[in-house]
């Protein structure tokens, strides 16, 4: 056998430089490099190897290790989970810091390579700068606390062990149903030990990224069950993008006059204006896709994990004789309120289920009633981004201006806070991949780190990324990245003193939004004046062009002053009205309150809270 002698970190780097992917005879490489910060824990092991084979792989620097896993799920999202990047760090604390990351890769089902630096293997150094000891057993480090939000996890005390864990961890990486955040976790020492590897692991070597089929008589019956419906909806989750399926979803739908509620993975699954495009569904849905949810016979999901978003809490579906098809890659999602599971890729799926379907068409009046509502919502819409509330700006106002000046290709891109619902109700999307939320583990901090991601995914796209003062204040330091790699994304940052969303929903559990403004502390409490924050400031000291706009002019003045710079990050801050909220339609959202209180409000909404709690359904 003819070998190569490499250090681990070497092997490792050299090995993902060589791995491809294919789907339907489409074929890139899978890594688009490597993010990553040096310490004492990867400096000379993978830092070494990453300067030795920077002409094979492209090393990036990170400012925080948690962002740098946020561009790159950002980026792999967008590229409907075709290629990532690996992401390394030193031990201790640059490890932990990439957990959160790892978590919000493994809820969305992102695939990201995780490469922390972890404590000597040989441990005679033992306790070493930032390690964590235990009294009960020497073989732990921090790197433990990826286990849980990791999909695949292996610690690499020998350097052969490479031989049979990278495989496994592509293995995860690549696949439909397995995929999400895979940790390596490197002993400092190991990294930098040598080993005769096997030639032939480092040639090219293709992943196929299959379009797994259901069983067929699965899909026989699911056309039973959808001849049989006589209110059929479709819910359209993040599949739809992942697989592809738009075309054919589209299709699908003007052949069935079935309509679709989308989830916020899933919206831009049909363009705006399809009739049969209902919007977006549940807590943060429309008045229509919500009405057509709570009377619909028959819920096809079709790659979706049904959140308590998407069904309101267990609320959304209240027809005694609903039933539900699901179509999913992963079992454990196809399964979900006692479905009749076809396991399987969206796209191959749904092109099945048209065979057997021959002309079957909902009723006239049925598809009508669902322009209908398409029709009213857009309306809605429209009132709502022309709104001109004074003094300040509505945020509904700020994402119509961003809405109605952007291409129909660029993408909006958010993640937390206010802003998610009422960007799924409003945004108007007219590509599938013009919307990008981040809502599994709805992460305060990914916005800019994701939008960064984005725009490195798809540099012909304008990016929008849209950030309440909360979330930028806790994570915005990739706006110094961007400077240095000459990224141009456009960051709206909206000023509203403070948490809007945790302080409406504050107000409905009878708390009345205490702790949520960004105030100065008098007597005790924070009721003093706003704190003097300037984020145009802010973000010219790392290096952004900024623009501030005080009002609806200005904010379009900006958006047109913004798309004439190239090269650097657009930084664009408007203050915003906290109390101007897009409200709720038809839907509930399950946020427990207190049994018992001195507090006559919570008393209230205990009350409130019970009553709704009685709607709430399970399938069996």
């Amino acid at each position: 056998m003819t070998t190569r002698q490499l250090t681990m970190a070497q092997a490792l780097i050299l090995y993902l430089s060589k791995q491809y992917v294919s789907r339907d005879g489409v074929e890139n490489p899978f890594f688009a490099g490597v993010w990553g910060i040096f310490g004492h824990g990867n400096v000379a092991g993978i830092g070494q190897a990453l300067q030795q084979y920077r002409d094979k792989i492209r090393y990036y620097q990170s400012r925080n290790e948690q962002a740098q896993v946020h561009t790159s799920v950002a980026y792999a999202k967008h590229k409907n989970r075709m290629q990532t990047f690996a992401c390394t760090s030193s031990i201790g604390p640059g490890a932990t810091n990439m957990v959160t990351g790892a978590a919000l890769a493994t809820i969305n089902r992102i695939p990201v390579l995780l490469l922390p630096g972890d404590i000597f293997a040989e441990r005679i150094q033992a306790p070493v700068l930032q390690q964590l000891e235990s009294e009960h057993s020497q073989d732990i480090s921090v790197n433990d606390c990826f286990k849980p939000v990791s999909r695949y996890w292996d610690r690499i005390y020998r350097p052969e062990q490479l031989i049979t864990a990278l495989p496994e961890a592509m293995r995860v990486l690549t696949s439909p149903a397995d995929t999400g955040a895979v940790t390596l976790a490197l002993p400092q020492d190991t990294q930098t030990e040598a080993f005769d590897y096997p030639a032939e692991m480092f040639e090219k070597r293709v992943w196929i990224i299959p379009r797994n089929r259901p069983d067929l008589d699965l899909v026989k019956e699911a056309a039973n069950w959808i001849r049989a419906a006589r209110k059929p909806l479709i819910v359209a989750g993040g599949g739809v993008h992942y697989s592809e399926a738009h075309e054919v979803l589209a299709r699908f739908v003007d052949k069935t006059g079935i309509p679709v509620g989308e989830t916020q993975a899933g919206k831009g699954s049909l363009h705006y204006q399809n009739p049969l495009n209902l919007g977006a569904i549940g807590t943060t849905g429309t008045h229509g896709a919500n009405i057509m949810a709570r009377e619909a016979d028959l819920v096809i999901g079709i790659g979706t994990r049904y959140s308590d978003f998407t069904t309101a809490s267990k609320t959304a579906f209240q027809n005694p004789d609903v039933r539900f098809i699901n179509i999913n890659v992963m079992e454990f999602d196809a399964y979900k309120h006692a479905a009749l599971p076809l396991v399987g890729d969206a796209k191959a799926t749904l092109e099945e289920l048209e065979t057997h379907l021959g002309d079957y068409q909902t009723n006239d009046a049925y598809r009508r009633r669902a322009g209908e509502f398409n029709q009213e919502w857009d309306a809605e819409v429209q009132r709502i981004y022309h709104l001109e509330h004074e003094p300040l700006l509505s945020q509904g106002e700020v994402i119509g201006v961003v809405n109605m000046q952007s291409r129909p290709e660029d993408v909006v891109l958010c993640a937390a806070g206010s802003l998610p619902g009422d960007l799924h109700k409003l945004w108007r999307t007219h590509d599938p991949r013009g919307y990008h939320l981040e809502y599994g583990y709805s992460c305060m901090g990914y916005e800019i780190a994701g939008g960064m991601g984005v725009k490195m995914a798809d540099p012909e796209r304008e990016v929008y990324v849209t950030v309440g003062d909360g979330s930028f204040l806790m994570m915005n330091s990739e706006i110094v990245t961007m400077v240095q790699e000459g990224i141009k994304v456009n960051i709206i940052v909206l000023d509203n003193h403070g948490f809007a969303s945790i302080g409406g929903l504050s107000e409905s559990v009878g708390s009345g939004g205490f702790g949520t403004e960004y105030r100065e502390r008098s007597d005790d409490q924070l009721t003093g004046e706003t704190l003097p924050i300037d984020f145009a400031k802010n973000c010219a000291s790392l290096g952004a062009y900024v623009i501030t706009a005080k009002n609806r002019q200005e904010l379009s003045d900006a958006l047109e002053e913004a798309k004439h710079i190239q090269g650097r990050p657009v930084c664009i801050v408007t203050e915003t009205d906290r109390n101007q909220r897009v409200g709720g339609y038809e839907s509930w959202w399950d946020v427990a309150v207190a049994e018992v209180s001195d507090e006559e409000d919570v008393q209230q909404s205990r009350q409130d809270y019970e009553e709704q709690k009685n709607q709430e359904r399970y399938f069996f």
